[in-house]
């Protein structure tokens, strides 16, 4: 399945978005970079205000409850700066904005080497 995104030629905005598998969700970016992420590693990098706590930053959610094979049903553009993801285990209040993605994958790349 792949999700349609307006193209910008910039490092943080996605041309194409596309599960390529049931726990992988891939992205390419405006300076031609792909980003692989594995599905249940996004559901657990959740930033909504059900999954870290607004005011210390401290992660409320408990990843023994979210299931292995948590999935997306629903991935959906947000404005032009992020996109929002329904999960299978019932989540659908966060937003993964764009600049947050490409950190998140830049420090996997970086930590695989």
């Amino acid at each position: 399945m792949v999700y349609p995104v307006k193209a910008q030629d910039s490092r943080i905005v996605p041309t194409e978005i596309s599960q390529t598998g049931p726990r992988v969700l891939s992205i390419h970016w405006g300076d031609g970079v792909e980003s692989i992420f594995e599905v249940r590693a996004l559901r657990l990098a959740c930033a909504c205000a059900l999954c870290v706590d607004e005011w210390t930053g401290e992660y409320k959610l408990d990843p023994s409850k979210v299931p292995e094979d948590v999935h997306p049903t629903r991935v959906n553009s947000v404005g032009r700066y992020a996109i929002g993801i329904d999960w299978s285990d019932g989540h659908d209040s966060g937003i993964y904005p764009f600049e947050r993605l490409r950190e998140l994958a830049d420090r996997d790349a970086e930590r695989l080497g």
